[in-house]
């Protein structure tokens, strides 16, 4: 019962504190993470002088849940189709990072002294860059639309993969203490199955559970489910051998694919903001400032070698990858940061126990520092272009334009290419769920079974049903593709070919059997001969069954209507087509969208009035207004409130047209007329009033003053909601509404307008 207090009392102390730092970082215009830590320090066992937190231990528990959210989040966001669609940009950039910064930091980790263990988990710490300080960035200072920022976003998502990766390798050498290939290349083979059969049994099920759920799930109802699936596969992911951490980031990626993402992002946003405050002030309250003082050269070095070397490795894997001089340098300057996986990572070296203590700390004050300059950073960006511009020879430059122009041609892919290409993505994947379907089953399902139904009777069930259940993906490896057009092409374009394409069938069919040798050796003990001719007869029950061919159709059909629903959805909202934004950005084009605000000067003016074209050098392409499109609009076309504006033109002048939109905004708010109350008030028809005799009609009180008379009081009756043909009487009682000054003119009895 005594912990209960010390719990409440120390989570109160850190959230009280994490609110006044937060407060005044918010104040000061910075990072509200720099708050969290700051607050952490404070709260900790370092500062005496102040109420610190008692339990260190019970908030490290806290913490824990906090990376499970931060990482739900973070998969929510991700999107395993998402990496599949930011192109060899993001992903030649983040490999040259990843691989360019874990060697650099290795090696000055060994030149600090610090060991092998240390080294490589510090290697990984600096091969991070902070998705959420660099989205707040590009915020606060209006670059999401920047052509460069969308190349930065990519990277940041490859990344996020690595980074999972990463700390799953990272825990193996933790274990073995020593790196070894084979069992190095066994935990990466591992990891590949586990995150595919996941992702494809994931998709299958969970978004037609959640649309046939749809009718009951109200917000409450959403973020229950949606957390109590994260935290089952976060207890999936610690059985199979995994961080909580992975589990957490397959379920986002997994709920990222379906119609509700946007919804539940939205939901779990208080939670990850909650827990993840919490985990960022236990990050803070590790740190020891007399240690950071102690430190304070290496941590001047690591911050050095993070800055440098992540503008160098960014900017020359953007450049390799076939981007622009311009794009490579403001992605490699954005990129000058280390972030939350940083902590993440740290956190799993003390835990494991295979890293010192004081790597923490100086890991964190890097990450502050290098998250401070970021801004900074940024805006160092195109001062560096023109100094590139100006050292980087003209013969240099002209190979440079020459690589990126050439890198963004369109290759015309062989059909060979494109039907091995297919085969490598079906096979490899109906092999992974069969592997682990069968897994499984032998592991928990068939002893449950036999020992339920013992003998020969048992162990055929358990076969039968593992055989039935294995069977559509047994036939789509076997089948698919092998009257595709690709196929058909190259079966008829040479004779040469045909040797190849039967050798391709046979192979799957040598598969297959190898796949059902597996559960038939595990439970029959018979002949190898035997097993062999019960494997081939399956085999050809499932080539040759119609009613399997039928149901493994049904299957495919349904995994891809559950994956494609979110695109789908999203295209049929999306501003514009996303094959015309990639054909603009091939000749420097970029699209941005921009919303009509409420109070925005443009309203009510037609495209004609406001000239954007010759002002700012853009061209509005489409205005959406609720479900309606207008597509290419003309001159006199009018805006209204929340019309949504996609407009094309090059990165510097959408920034010129966003900075003149705000500028007008700010310019119409400030000589606004200062807006007037309206009160019901009421007055007394006097003697010698000129409304006397007069109906309200005459008056002008509606029409003119725009006040309205609500009721009049005349002796013992009262006039409710009188008509316009009503004629004031001396004495009457007048209700009105309107603006004071204007009742208060009625009230002495002068008429408005020329009645």
């Amino acid at each position: 019962m005594s912990q209960i207090p010390s719990l409440i009392s120390d989570l109160a102390v850190i959230l009280i504190s994490a609110g006044l730092v937060t407060l005044l970082f918010k104040r000061l215009k910075q990072p509200v993470v720099l708050g969290y830590i700051v607050a952490g320090i404070l709260a900790g066992p370092a500062i005496t002088q102040i109420p610190t937190v008692t339990n260190v231990e019970s908030i490290r528990i806290w913490a824990d849940i906090g990376v499970i959210f931060l990482l739900f989040a973070l998969g929510l966001d991700f999107s395993f189709k998402k990496l599949m669609k930011v192109g060899g940009t993001a992903v030649i950039g983040a490999i040259t990072i990843v691989i360019g910064m874990m060697t650099l930091g290795y090696t000055t980790g060994l030149s600090l002294g610090w060991g092998h263990m240390n080294s490589l988990f510090l290697g990984g710490m600096l091969s991070m860059s902070s998705t959420t300080i660099i989205f707040k960035a590009f915020d606060d200072m209006g670059l999401r639309n920047q052509r460069f920022a969308g190349v930065v976003f990519g990277i940041l998502v490859v990344e996020d993969l690595f980074a999972v990766l990463l700390m799953v390798l990272l825990s193996t050498l933790a274990v073995s203490k020593h790196v070894e290939g084979m069992e190095l290349l066994n935990s990466v083979i591992k990891l590949g199955v586990f995150l595919l059969f996941c992702f494809v049994i994931g998709i299958y099920l969970i978004p037609s559970f959640l649309k046939k759920a749809r009718t009951f799930l109200n917000d409450e109802t959403l973020l229950i489910v949606s957390l109590g699936l994260c935290l089952g596969m976060v207890i999936i992911a610690t059985k199979a051998g995994f961080s909580s951490a992975l589990g957490a980031f397959v379920m986002g990626s997994i709920l990222a694919e379906t119609i509700e993402a946007e919804h539940i992002e939205h939901l779990i946003k208080p939670v990850k903001d909650l827990f993840g405050a919490i985990f960022f002030v236990s990050v803070g309250m590790l740190i020891d400032p007399a240690l950071l003082w102690e430190y304070k050269i290496p941590i001047l070095i690591l911050t050095l070698v993070v800055m440098v070397g992540q503008i160098l490795f960014a900017s020359f894997g953007v450049l390799l990858s076939g981007q622009p001089v311009k794009i490579a340098i403001h992605s490699g300057f954005s990129l000058a940061q280390i972030g939350e996986f940083a902590f993440i990572i740290a956190s799993l070296g003390l835990t494991l126990g295979v890293t010192d203590n004081f790597l923490y700390p100086i890991v964190v004050a890097v990450s502050v520092i290098t998250t401070f300059f970021t801004p900074y950073m940024i805006r160092m960006a195109e001062p560096a272009c023109r100094i590139a511009d100006r050292i980087i020879p003209k013969s240099w430059m002209k190979f440079l334009e020459r690589y990126s122009s050439g890198s963004n041609t369109i290759h015309q892919k062989s059909a060979w290419n494109k039907l091995l290409k297919a085969l490598t993505r079906i096979v490899g994947t109906y092999t992974a769920v069969t592997l682990v379907l069968i897994f499984i089953w032998l592991q928990f399902v068939a002893p449950f079974i036999m020992k339920e139904i013992s003998g020969l009777r048992g162990a055929i069930i358990s076969l039968v049903l593992i055989l039935l259940l294995i069977a559509p993906m047994l036939r789509a490896i076997m089948m698919k593709k092998n009257h595709s057009a690709e196929f058909q092409q190259l079966w008829l374009d040479s004779k040469y070919n045909r040797g190849p394409l039967v050798s391709l069938i046979i192979l799957r069919i040598i598969l297959c059997i190898g796949l059902v040798m597996l559960p038939v050796t595990r439970l029959l003990n018979a002949a190898v001969g035997i097993l062999l001719a019960i494997a081939a007869t399956v085999i050809v029950i499932v080539i040759l069954s119609k009613r399997l061919k039928r149901q493994s159709i049904l299957m495919e059909r349904h995994f891809f209507s559950n994956l494609t629903a979110r695109e789908l959805e999203y295209e049929r909202k999306a501003p514009i087509n996303q094959r015309f934004a990639n054909h603009l950005l091939e000749r420097d084009l970029h699209l941005a969208d921009f919303e009509v605000r409420q109070n925005s000067p443009s309203m009510g003016k037609t495209l004609k009035e406001l000239n954007f074209r010759q002002k700012c050098n853009v061209n509005i392409v489409t205005i959406i207004r609720g479900e309606k499109r207008i597509n290419i609009p003309g001159g006199e076309e009018r805006l209204y409130p929340f019309d949504k504006l996609v407009v094309v033109g090059a990165d510097d002048d959408l920034e010129h047209f966003r900075q003149y939109l705000v500028e007008r905004y700010k310019t119409a708010q400030t000589s606004k007329k200062e807006t007037k109350e309206v009160n019901m008030e009421q007055f007394t028809i006097a003697e010698g009033s000129r409304l006397i005799g007069r109906t309200i009609l005459e008056s002008g009180i509606r029409d003119k003053a725009t006040c309205l008379v609500i009721g009049i009081e005349r002796g013992e009756t009262s006039i409710k909601n009188p008509s316009p043909t009503t004629v004031f009487e001396e004495g009457d009682i007048v209700w009105i509404v309107g603006e004071h000054d204007k009742v208060l003119r009625l009230s002495e009895g002068k008429t408005v307008g020329n009645s």
